[in-house]
Protein backbone atom coordinates (compact mmCIF):
# COMPACT_ATOMS: atom_id res chain seq x y z
CA UNK A 1 0.00 0.00 0.00
CA UNK A 2 1.10 3.58 -0.51
CA UNK A 3 1.88 5.88 2.38
CA UNK A 4 -1.24 7.88 1.59
CA UNK A 5 -3.42 4.74 1.70
CA UNK A 6 -1.86 3.56 4.96
CA UNK A 7 -2.49 6.89 6.64
CA UNK A 8 -6.01 7.26 5.32
CA UNK A 9 -7.00 4.10 7.18
CA UNK A 10 -5.78 5.50 10.50
CA UNK A 11 -5.76 9.30 10.57
CA UNK A 12 -5.35 12.28 8.24
CA UNK A 13 -1.91 12.11 6.70
CA UNK A 14 0.70 14.79 7.49
CA UNK A 15 4.10 15.04 5.81
CA UNK A 16 6.74 17.35 7.28
CA UNK A 17 9.15 19.04 4.88
CA UNK A 18 12.32 20.44 6.47
CA UNK A 19 14.76 22.42 4.34
CA UNK A 20 18.22 22.13 5.85
CA UNK A 21 21.28 24.24 5.27
CA UNK A 22 23.96 23.92 7.96
CA UNK A 23 21.49 23.79 10.84
CA UNK A 24 23.83 21.84 13.08
CA UNK A 25 22.29 19.71 15.82
CA UNK A 26 19.08 21.72 15.59
CA UNK A 27 18.12 19.57 12.60
CA UNK A 28 18.21 16.37 14.65
CA UNK A 29 16.12 17.97 17.40
CA UNK A 30 13.59 19.21 14.84
CA UNK A 31 13.25 15.80 13.20
CA UNK A 32 12.90 14.09 16.58
CA UNK A 33 10.02 16.36 17.64
CA UNK A 34 8.35 15.88 14.25
CA UNK A 35 8.54 12.08 14.01
CA UNK A 36 6.45 11.76 17.15
CA UNK A 37 3.48 13.53 15.56
CA UNK A 38 3.45 12.98 11.79
CA UNK A 39 3.40 10.24 9.18
CA UNK A 40 6.67 11.07 7.45
CA UNK A 41 9.51 13.57 7.59
CA UNK A 42 11.29 14.67 4.43
CA UNK A 43 14.57 16.54 4.86
CA UNK A 44 15.65 18.43 1.76
CA UNK A 45 19.31 19.32 2.22
CA UNK A 46 20.73 22.28 0.29
CA UNK A 47 24.32 20.99 0.13
CA UNK A 48 25.15 21.47 3.81
CA UNK A 49 28.80 21.19 4.80
CA UNK A 50 28.54 21.20 8.60
CA UNK A 51 27.76 17.51 9.10
CA UNK A 52 24.20 18.25 10.23
CA UNK A 53 22.65 15.86 7.73
CA UNK A 54 24.96 12.93 8.48
CA UNK A 55 24.44 13.32 12.25
CA UNK A 56 20.69 13.38 11.72
CA UNK A 57 20.79 10.26 9.58
CA UNK A 58 22.88 8.47 12.20
CA UNK A 59 20.46 9.45 14.95
CA UNK A 60 17.51 7.97 13.06
CA UNK A 61 19.18 5.11 11.22
CA UNK A 62 16.61 2.55 10.15
CA UNK A 63 13.66 4.93 10.63
CA UNK A 64 11.48 4.39 7.57
CA UNK A 65 9.43 7.53 8.26
CA UNK A 66 12.49 9.72 7.56
CA UNK A 67 13.53 10.40 3.97
CA UNK A 68 16.37 12.59 2.78
CA UNK A 69 16.77 14.47 -0.49
CA UNK A 70 20.29 15.75 -1.20
CA UNK A 71 20.71 18.73 -3.48
CA UNK A 72 24.14 19.14 -5.04
CA UNK A 73 24.04 22.91 -4.44
CA UNK A 74 22.08 25.43 -2.43
CA UNK A 75 18.92 25.95 -4.50
CA UNK A 76 17.30 28.34 -2.03
CA UNK A 77 14.42 27.85 0.35
CA UNK A 78 11.48 28.03 -2.08
CA UNK A 79 12.97 25.60 -4.61
CA UNK A 80 13.83 23.12 -1.85
CA UNK A 81 10.29 23.41 -0.42
CA UNK A 82 8.89 22.54 -3.83
CA UNK A 83 11.12 19.48 -4.04
CA UNK A 84 9.88 18.37 -0.64
CA UNK A 85 6.26 18.96 -1.58
CA UNK A 86 6.62 16.79 -4.69
CA UNK A 87 8.17 14.03 -2.55
CA UNK A 88 5.46 14.20 0.13
CA UNK A 89 2.82 11.48 0.06
CA UNK A 90 0.27 12.97 2.43
CA UNK A 91 -2.87 15.03 2.11
CA UNK A 92 -1.45 17.75 4.36
CA UNK A 93 2.12 19.06 4.04
CA UNK A 94 3.81 20.82 6.95
CA UNK A 95 6.75 23.11 6.12
CA UNK A 96 8.95 23.46 9.19
CA UNK A 97 12.26 25.23 9.71
CA UNK A 98 15.11 23.07 11.05
CA UNK A 99 15.56 25.43 14.01
CA UNK A 100 12.03 24.61 15.24
CA UNK A 101 10.77 22.04 17.73
CA UNK A 102 7.09 21.14 17.80
CA UNK A 103 5.51 20.83 21.23
CA UNK A 104 3.39 17.68 21.79
CA UNK A 105 -0.08 17.84 20.27
CA UNK A 106 0.67 20.86 18.10
CA UNK A 107 0.43 19.08 14.75
CA UNK A 108 -3.00 17.74 15.71
CA UNK A 109 -4.12 21.28 16.59
CA UNK A 110 -2.96 22.56 13.22
CA UNK A 111 -4.53 19.68 11.34
CA UNK A 112 -7.86 20.13 13.15
CA UNK A 113 -7.90 23.84 12.27
CA UNK A 114 -7.21 23.02 8.63
CA UNK A 115 -10.05 20.49 8.55
CA UNK A 116 -12.55 22.68 10.37
CA UNK A 117 -13.40 24.61 7.20
CA UNK A 118 -12.94 23.32 3.63
CA UNK A 119 -11.87 26.82 2.52
CA UNK A 120 -8.96 26.95 4.97
CA UNK A 121 -5.88 26.32 2.87
CA UNK A 122 -3.06 27.22 5.23
CA UNK A 123 -2.52 27.32 9.00
CA UNK A 124 0.37 28.32 11.24
CA UNK A 125 1.17 27.94 14.92
CA UNK A 126 2.45 30.09 17.75
CA UNK A 127 6.20 30.61 17.37
CA UNK A 128 7.97 31.01 20.70
CA UNK A 129 11.38 32.42 21.58
CA UNK A 130 13.66 30.40 23.84
CA UNK A 131 12.38 32.44 26.81
CA UNK A 132 8.78 31.48 26.04
CA UNK A 133 7.67 34.84 24.66
CA UNK A 134 5.76 35.12 21.40
CA UNK A 135 7.91 35.70 18.35
CA UNK A 136 7.01 38.21 15.68
CA UNK A 137 5.95 36.93 12.27
CA UNK A 138 3.75 33.97 13.18
CA UNK A 139 0.66 36.18 12.81
CA UNK A 140 0.85 39.30 10.73
CA UNK A 141 -0.76 41.50 8.15
CA UNK A 142 0.69 41.83 4.68
CA UNK A 143 3.55 44.39 4.80
CA UNK A 144 2.38 46.68 2.02
CA UNK A 145 4.78 49.45 0.97
CA UNK A 146 2.83 51.93 3.13
CA UNK A 147 2.84 49.66 6.19
CA UNK A 148 6.56 49.09 5.75
CA UNK A 149 7.11 52.86 5.51
CA UNK A 150 5.10 53.34 8.71
CA UNK A 151 7.14 50.75 10.58
CA UNK A 152 10.51 51.90 9.22
CA UNK A 153 9.98 55.48 10.38
CA UNK A 154 8.32 54.63 13.71
CA UNK A 155 4.94 56.06 12.70
CA UNK A 156 3.22 53.01 14.19
CA UNK A 157 3.34 54.82 17.54
CA UNK A 158 0.39 56.85 16.27
CA UNK A 159 -1.67 53.70 15.67
CA UNK A 160 -3.80 54.14 18.80
CA UNK A 161 -5.04 57.50 17.55
CA UNK A 162 -5.27 56.64 13.83
CA UNK A 163 -5.30 52.82 13.67
CA UNK A 164 -6.26 52.51 10.01
CA UNK A 165 -3.60 54.93 8.82
CA UNK A 166 -0.66 53.84 10.99
CA UNK A 167 -1.37 50.15 11.37
CA UNK A 168 1.65 47.96 12.17
CA UNK A 169 1.71 44.70 10.25
CA UNK A 170 3.22 42.76 13.18
CA UNK A 171 0.43 41.41 15.38
CA UNK A 172 2.37 39.68 18.15
CA UNK A 173 2.02 42.67 20.48
CA UNK A 174 -1.75 42.33 20.37
CA UNK A 175 -3.48 40.08 22.93
CA UNK A 176 -3.06 36.41 22.12
CA UNK A 177 -6.39 34.87 21.04
CA UNK A 178 -7.62 31.68 22.71
CA UNK A 179 -8.83 30.13 19.46
CA UNK A 180 -7.84 29.93 15.80
CA UNK A 181 -8.27 33.26 13.99
CA UNK A 182 -8.02 34.27 10.36
CA UNK A 183 -4.99 36.40 9.46
CA UNK A 184 -3.46 37.80 6.29
CA UNK A 185 -0.14 36.00 6.64
CA UNK A 186 1.79 33.49 8.72
CA UNK A 187 5.45 32.44 8.80
CA UNK A 188 7.05 29.95 6.45
CA UNK A 189 8.91 28.61 9.49
CA UNK A 190 5.71 26.80 10.51
CA UNK A 191 3.15 26.38 7.75
CA UNK A 192 0.71 23.50 7.25
CA UNK A 193 -1.04 23.51 3.86
CA UNK A 194 -3.78 21.57 2.13
CA UNK A 195 -2.65 19.76 -1.02
CA UNK A 196 -5.80 20.70 -2.94
CA UNK A 197 -5.17 24.38 -2.21
CA UNK A 198 -1.60 24.15 -3.51
CA UNK A 199 -2.87 22.52 -6.71
CA UNK A 200 -5.04 25.59 -7.27
CA UNK A 201 -2.62 28.29 -6.07
CA UNK A 202 0.63 26.82 -7.36
CA UNK A 203 3.92 25.97 -5.69
CA UNK A 204 6.34 28.35 -3.99
CA UNK A 205 7.81 31.05 -6.25
CA UNK A 206 11.39 29.90 -6.88
CA UNK A 207 12.48 33.36 -7.96
CA UNK A 208 12.87 34.08 -4.24
CA UNK A 209 16.06 32.58 -2.86
CA UNK A 210 15.54 33.29 0.84
CA UNK A 211 12.89 35.37 2.66
CA UNK A 212 9.55 36.86 1.53
CA UNK A 213 8.56 33.71 -0.37
CA UNK A 214 6.15 32.91 2.48
CA UNK A 215 4.49 36.32 2.16
CA UNK A 216 4.21 35.74 -1.59
CA UNK A 217 2.46 32.41 -1.00
CA UNK A 218 0.10 33.95 1.56
CA UNK A 219 -0.84 36.68 -0.92
CA UNK A 220 -1.58 34.11 -3.61
CA UNK A 221 -3.62 31.91 -1.26
CA UNK A 222 -5.77 34.86 -0.25
CA UNK A 223 -6.21 36.03 -3.85
CA UNK A 224 -7.50 32.54 -4.65
CA UNK A 225 -9.93 32.94 -1.71
CA UNK A 226 -8.29 30.37 0.55
CA UNK A 227 -8.36 31.27 4.25
CA UNK A 228 -5.20 31.48 6.36
CA UNK A 229 -5.52 30.72 10.07
CA UNK A 230 -3.28 31.38 13.06
CA UNK A 231 -3.62 28.63 15.68
CA UNK A 232 -2.27 29.78 19.08
CA UNK A 233 -2.79 26.34 20.65
CA UNK A 234 -0.15 24.88 18.32
CA UNK A 235 3.09 25.84 20.06
CA UNK A 236 6.47 25.67 18.31
CA UNK A 237 9.83 26.61 19.79
CA UNK A 238 11.84 28.58 17.21
CA UNK A 239 15.53 29.43 17.62
CA UNK A 240 15.17 32.40 15.29
CA UNK A 241 18.31 33.23 13.32
CA UNK A 242 20.27 30.23 14.55
CA UNK A 243 20.82 28.96 11.01
CA UNK A 244 21.88 32.32 9.57
CA UNK A 245 24.47 33.51 12.08
CA UNK A 246 27.45 32.24 10.11
CA UNK A 247 26.52 34.19 6.94
CA UNK A 248 24.51 37.24 8.10
CA UNK A 249 25.23 39.47 5.11
CA UNK A 250 24.39 36.67 2.67
CA UNK A 251 21.04 36.26 4.40
CA UNK A 252 20.37 40.01 4.54
CA UNK A 253 21.19 40.44 0.86
CA UNK A 254 18.67 37.82 -0.19
CA UNK A 255 16.14 39.13 2.33
CA UNK A 256 16.25 42.58 0.77
CA UNK A 257 16.18 41.16 -2.76
CA UNK A 258 13.08 39.25 -1.68
CA UNK A 259 11.49 42.44 -0.37
CA UNK A 260 12.00 44.15 -3.70
CA UNK A 261 10.57 41.24 -5.68
CA UNK A 262 7.55 41.06 -3.37
CA UNK A 263 6.79 44.78 -3.66
CA UNK A 264 7.22 44.85 -7.43
CA UNK A 265 5.19 41.70 -7.98
CA UNK A 266 2.13 42.69 -5.97
CA UNK A 267 2.11 46.47 -5.56
CA UNK A 268 3.76 47.99 -8.62
CA UNK A 269 0.42 48.80 -10.23
CA UNK A 270 -1.25 49.98 -7.00
CA UNK A 271 1.25 52.65 -5.98
CA UNK A 272 2.57 55.68 -7.90
CA UNK A 273 5.98 55.21 -9.48
CA UNK A 274 7.68 57.78 -7.23
CA UNK A 275 6.43 55.95 -4.13
CA UNK A 276 7.79 52.63 -5.36
CA UNK A 277 11.08 54.41 -6.06
CA UNK A 278 11.10 55.65 -2.45
CA UNK A 279 10.33 52.13 -1.25
CA UNK A 280 13.29 50.78 -3.23
CA UNK A 281 15.52 53.52 -1.84
CA UNK A 282 14.39 52.68 1.68
CA UNK A 283 14.98 48.96 1.21
CA UNK A 284 18.55 49.38 -0.04
CA UNK A 285 19.33 52.10 2.48
CA UNK A 286 18.28 49.65 5.18
CA UNK A 287 20.56 47.00 3.69
CA UNK A 288 23.44 49.50 3.66
CA UNK A 289 22.93 50.33 7.34
CA UNK A 290 22.81 46.65 8.28
CA UNK A 291 25.93 45.95 6.22
CA UNK A 292 27.84 48.72 7.98
CA UNK A 293 26.69 47.41 11.33
CA UNK A 294 27.93 43.91 10.58
CA UNK A 295 31.20 45.28 9.20
CA UNK A 296 31.78 47.36 12.33
CA UNK A 297 31.16 44.33 14.52
CA UNK A 298 33.71 42.36 12.51
CA UNK A 299 36.30 45.10 12.95
CA UNK A 300 35.37 45.36 16.61
CA UNK A 301 35.97 41.66 17.17
CA UNK A 302 39.29 41.92 15.34
CA UNK A 303 40.51 44.71 17.63
CA UNK A 304 38.71 43.61 20.76
CA UNK A 305 36.12 46.40 20.82
CA UNK A 306 32.31 46.35 20.73
CA UNK A 307 31.37 48.35 17.64
CA UNK A 308 27.88 48.87 19.02
CA UNK A 309 28.05 52.61 18.71
CA UNK A 310 27.93 52.53 14.93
Amino acid sequence: MTLLADCAAAKPCVSVVIVNYNAGDLLTDCVRSSLLQVSEVIVVDNASVDGSLSRCEQAFAGTSALRVVRNTRNLGFAAACNIGFREAGCEFVFFLNPDCQIEPGSVAELRDALQADPRVGMVGGLLLNVDGTEQGGARRAIPTPWRSFVRAFGLNRFAQRWPKLFFDFHLHKQPLPDHAVEVEAISGACMLVRRDAVKEVGLWDENYFLHCEDLDWCMRFRRSEWKIMFVPMARVQHALGACSRTRPLFVEWHKHCGMMRFYRKFFRHQYPGFLMWLVALGVWFRFGVISLRHSSRGVGRLFGISGRGV
